[in-house]
């Protein structure tokens, strides 16, 4: 969940490095540091916190040299300090890393038999040290690295940078993402393309087990087994990694602005003007399938079951939803005609990843909805679907979300129109629907200053309850999980029916219960739920349409006011005051919205 970086190139290194960390902080912000290479020697600077404090201490205490390392930390071992801030450095060797070393005890024990000392908590202070020991025993630095790295066992993405080699970096990736970038005369490394997009749009993305050696005009890529390796160098899209506010306050408040339009994008990649057919760009005949496997993480777990109402009451289609971090380890049989479907914002959440590889040999076909088409999941995937929801920096998932769950909505379509569970006129209608959505969305946005004053109230709640029924449940759960997120108000979502099974004991005049209710099949059912909490004295926030506040608004505490689609869109639809709800109260907390506490936007450690 770290993030990391490297340049070798003709201009001082650490504000370039700076410049790249901020475009990595979305992985974590516990810390921060860089070291560079200067006459031959290396140098290093640490800070605690927000990247701002290391910038705030190089401007006091710089730091020359033209080639050098950087890393943004999300804490795994050890606490938040300076002296376990990255770059680790030992005698002629530093490191920074991303990911977990899993036997980093096992090789402390066998470094301190050779009179190591250890400074620090971490396990990537092992590495460092590991291959300061190997460049004692007369190894050059490249074999010294590449022996180090083949003594961790673990998930890792890593930089060595040496005393003395201003013109080399070493890297290496096992399960976290690395991209290196192609420069004129230049060479970069990143976790990702976003922090190299202002230096190159060149991009080398290593593979599983890879490790490369970098000089300022060459690149050297071998794989796990030390042979030479031909990876593709690509060209990335500017415009897909531009990260700026446009005039707001926070990067979340701009996502959730966005919504119509990368959903509306979203929507025209999946079904062309004039057709109701929805086009993939993949081979996926869901005539050959009996039943889907999904798995996910966080907000696209969410948006997974979401999806398991859609195909299953369109398709007509059995779908079983797991958390990514439970399923392989559960070991499920995946029996025949089964495909496996993966969501993942980042497309290198480690959990959904490694799911993905214990359906490898096992699953027809392995399908992932993804945003970074470039990612380890969309690599390893047969049919990869983007969303194009474009780069989103926000740590709390919002137009992600909404764009996942219009991609999965179509994909559902899609097995209902291979499967002939509805008519033409059927799709066509859902296909009608889903193009004006993105006006829904619109409308959905206008109600920003009712939803602002009912989050005013809500930010003085210590405990808050979501309510939902059919497709509305999953999408309680989402609100509740945003509202924890950034404004730390411990909130939980429920099916609506579920309530008297034991929630209800909550409920007492200081307990605020948003019901997220459309005037839907189910509507009766969850309001009469939401009676029973009005009738102990909860405070009802009512998310509904016009047809439901006037048949159910009498009595509640405020009502949120959304205009009516049809009944397959509204969990995409109430998205919208769900994740506004959780931003206003945030503010109003002044809490840290698009950084929260304890998070990072791309986990890619279990």
């Amino acid at each position: 969940m770290c993030g990391i970086v490297g340049v070798l190139g003709e201009h001082e290194a650490a504000p370039i490095l700076v410049e790249a960390l901020k475009r990595l902080e979305y992985r974590g912000y516990d810390s921060a540091g860089i070291a560079t290479v200067n006459d031959g020697a290396l140098g290093r600077r640490r800070a605690v916190g927000k990247l701002v404090n290391l910038s705030d201490l190089l401007v006091h205490d710089p730091l020359p040299g033209k080639s050098g390392i950087g890393h943004t930390r999300w804490a795994t071992h050890g606490v938040p300090s300076v002296t376990n801030a990255h770059p680790h450095q030992a005698g002629p060797v530093a490191v920074v890393h991303n990911g977990i070393v899993e036997n980093y005890r096992e090789l402390r024990a066998e470094l301190a038999e050779h009179g190591v000392d250890f400074v620090t908590e971490t396990d990537t202070e092992t590495v460092a040290l590991m291959a300061a020991h190997y460049l004692n025993t007369g190894l050059p630095p490249v074999e010294a690295a590449f022996k180090t790295i083949d003594r961790l066992e673990g998930a890792f993405a890593l930089a060595f940078l040496f005393d003395g080699q201003d013109d080399l970096i070493v890297a290496a990736r096992k399960g976290s993402p690395l991209a290196i970038g192609h420069g004129d005369g230049e060479m970069y490394v990143g976790s990702d393309a976003i922090a190299l997009a202002p230096l190159t749009d060149r991009i080398t993305y290593l593979e599983e087990g890879d490790r490369a050696v970098l000089t300022r005009t060459s690149l050297e890529i071998r794989n796990e087994a030390g042979e030479l390796a031909n990876r593709e160098t690509r060209r990335i899209k500017m415009d897909v990694t531009r990260a700026d506010k446009a005039g707001h306050k926070h990067f979340m408040a701009k996502e959730i602005a966005e919504q119509p339009v990368v959903v509306a994008e979203a929507i025209r990649s999946y079904l062309p003007t004039g057709g109701d057919e929805v086009i993939l760009p993949g081979d996926l005949d869901f005539t050959k399938l009996d039943r889907l496997t999904m798995v996910a993480c966080g907000t696209a777990f969410y948006a997974c079951l979401t999806a398991k109402y859609w195909f299953e009451q369109l398709a007509k289609m059995p779908v079983e939803v797991d958390i990514a971090s439970e399923f392989r380890y559960r070991e499920p049989p995946i029996p025949g005609r089964t495909a496996a479907l993966f969501v993942s914002q980042s497309g290198e959440t480690a959990d959904t990843l490694a799911a993905l590889r214990y359906c490898e040999g096992k699953a027809d076909k392995i399908v992932s909805v993804i945003n970074v088409p470039e990612s380890s999941i969309a690599r390893e995937s047969d049919v990869a679907l983007p969303i194009h929801a474009g780069v989103e920096i926000g740590v709390a998932s919002t137009k992600a979300f909404t764009c996942q769950l219009s991609v999965l909505l179509m994909l559902a379509l899609k097995a209902a129109a291979d499967r002939g569970t509805l008519t033409d006129e059927e799709i066509a209608d859902h296909a009608a629907a889903l193009r004006g959505l993105p006006t829904a969305l619109n409308t959905a946005l206008d109600q920003n200053h009712a939803i602002r004053t009912s989050a005013q109230r809500l930010s003085e709640a210590r405990d808050v309850l979501f309510l939902g029924r059919g497709l509305m449940y999953p999408l309680a759960m989402e609100g509740a999980l945003k509202l924890k997120e950034i404004s730390y108000i411990h909130a939980e979502g429920y099916a609506s029916g579920e309530l008297k099974h034991g929630p209800i004991a909550l409920i007492d005049k200081q307990m605020p219960v948003v019901v997220m209710a459309p005037r839907d099949a189910v509507f009766d059912k969850t309001v009469s739920n939401m009676q029973e909490v009005m009738a102990r004295k909860g405070k009802v926030i009512l998310v509904s349409d016009d047809d439901g506040i006037a048949e159910a608004g009498d009595g509640v505490w405020s009502t949120i006011r959304m205009p009516h689609v049809h009944p397959s869109l509204a969990p995409i639809l109430y998205s919208v005051p769900a994740q506004l709800l959780a931003y206003h109260t945030a503010v109003a907390k002044g809490t840290d919205v698009d950084q929260p506490r304890n998070l990072a936007k791309s986990v890619t450690v279990e």
